[in-house]
């Protein structure tokens, strides 16, 4: 199970920090990715982050989302600046090959002026 926090609702330009918790998988072999919703839209991989460190990140945020992860609390983060309208969506946080019984609730990310 993935619990997510850190969402909000921010202005263009503004920055916020996810968090997410993993229980019950095996956090430190995994891929860490966080996913997001948009309204009407499919779901969608942001940034994912390898157990060794190697990361990748969707065209759309490079240069303004930064992925971390650390083994020894199972967590992964996501520091999202420089948001923008189309960053509006519901996040979560899953592997990079998803556990589909593993989804939460998500956090829901409102950026608007």
């Amino acid at each position: 199970q993935f619990v997510e926090s850190g969402g909000g609702l921010v202005q263009p330009g503004d920055s916020l920090s996810l968090s997410c918790t993993a229980s019950g998988v095996y956090f430190t072999v995994i891929t860490a990715a966080w996913w997001r919703r948009a309204p009407g839209k499919e779901r969608e991989l942001v940034a994912q982050i390898t157990r060794g460190g190697d990361i990748k990140y969707e065209d759309s945020v490079k240069g303004r989302f930064t992925i971390s992860r650390d083994n020894t609390k199972s967590s992964v983060y996501l520091q999202m600046n420089n948001l923008r309208p189309e960053d509006t969506a519901l996040y979560y946080c899953n592997a990079a090959v998803p556990f589909e019984d593993a989804w939460g609730q998500g956090t829901q990310v409102t950026v608007s002026s």
